[in-house]
């Protein structure tokens, strides 16, 4: 994998396409590798065409182990419905779909980023289920248009809202997952789903780019779009889907991002500082593999787009560190969450318990 990431501008003569491949951010943390190209010279195409496509089928993300919990933490003990929403299912690599719902207590929803899915919020579900309360996940496409998952998004919490007796719901959402969940609360279209709709929403973003990928750049280039005659939107298609110009700094999702609906009670907007981080160490503590994704210019949202109730917290922290992987648990999300009265706080009496639990978990 680390080859992938070399310079390979000097493979090739002069003459032709020349790439050079970038680790780009692996959006919801899990080791996604992107091909992003640098045009120095552009003779012969054709034969670039033939070395690009075998290299994008090799890019593939790193995929850490994150589904270590023995227990369903979506089956509540205090559960008086069964439901199946489309995108809502329990935070578990199941195949099991139906939610165990306890109507009459808030929700947590957990919201994963790229190449992702419910199973890495298992564990973090698990912390939520030791503190009384329920946590429950939303799954997509991720080379889906983020407009598509955003909607998505917003139709199945109005559905889960329909069912509960204590309308609160708390969105926490990472990475993609913060772009795509904040699209689903602003809007005409979230605006009409939600029209005079009794319920109160905490959302939580962490490490999102709301700003746009910078790596992501070069798929926004007009100069290398039209030199390339087509050949970029293609290949920028084939490694991220549908998303890929929605992504640039450019385009109208990151540049509108939209009000918050006024169902929106609370905002925490976590950012983390990620230099210097590292997500595996190797002999001598060497670092392996950088934890650095997204810079904190990527994770600002444009000017004049904050909530009335907006609470900003920065915290260093690696882009998986910060929600945890099979090795460390997110002692600092944890803190913050307690600190924002997102997770109820721990017991003296159960702290021993809680490390345990992490201790099993990660």
């Amino acid at each position: 994998m680390n080859a992938m990431t070399s310079e390979l501008s000097n493979v090739y003569p002069r003459n032709y396409l020349h790439i050079k491949f970038i680790e780009m951010p692996r959006l919801g943390g899990l080791g996604m590798w992107f091909t992003v190209f640098q045009f120095f010279c552009a003779n012969r195409m054709i034969h670039a065409v033939f070395f690009i496509m075998p290299a994008l089928l090799m890019t593939a993300c790193s995929l850490h182990g994150h589904d270590n919990a023995t227990v369903n933490p979506a089956h509540f003990s205090t559960a008086n419905l069964v439901l199946q929403i489309q995108g809502l299912r329990p935070c578990s690599s199941s195949t099991d779909s139906d939610l165990h719902i306890d109507s009459t207590s808030p929700v947590v929803v957990l919201t994963h980023g790229c190449l992702d899915s419910a199973a890495r919020f298992t564990a973090l579900a698990e912390v939520f289920a030791f503190q009384g309360q329920q946590a429950i996940c939303f799954t997509y496409d991720d080379r889906d248009s983020l407009f598509k998952s955003a909607s998505q998004l917003s139709e199945s919490l109005r559905q889960l809202n329909e069912h509960l007796q204590d309308k609160h719901i708390t969105l926490i959402a990472h990475s993609q997952g913060g772009l795509i969940a904040r699209k689903a609360l602003t809007g005409q279209h979230a605006t009409q789903q939600w029209q005079k709709t009794a319920t109160e929403i905490d959302l939580v973003t962490i490490s999102a780019p709301f700003s746009g990928v910078k790596e992501a750049s070069h798929c926004a280039s007009g100069k290398w779009r039209a030199i390339s005659l087509g050949l970029v939107d293609a290949i920028c298609w084939m490694i991220s889907g549908d998303k890929w110009y929605e992504i640039t700094d450019v385009s109208d999702f990151i540049q509108n991002p939209g009000t918050l609906l006024p169902q929106v009670a609370h905002y925490l907007k976590l950012d983390t500082d990620e230099r210097g981080t590292c997500r595996s160490f190797g002999p001598n503590n060497k670092c392996l593999e950088s934890d650095y994704v997204f810079g904190l210019d990527e994770q600002q949202l444009p000017p004049g787009n904050g909530h009335a109730d907006e609470n900003y917290v920065l915290v260093q922290a690696g882009h998986t560190e910060i929600v945890g992987d099979f090795q460390t648990p997110p002692h600092k999300l944890i803190s913050i969450l307690q600190q924002q009265g997102i997770m109820k706080p721990t017991r003296p009496e159960k702290l021993a318990a809680m490390n345990m639990l992490l201790s099993r978990l990660y």
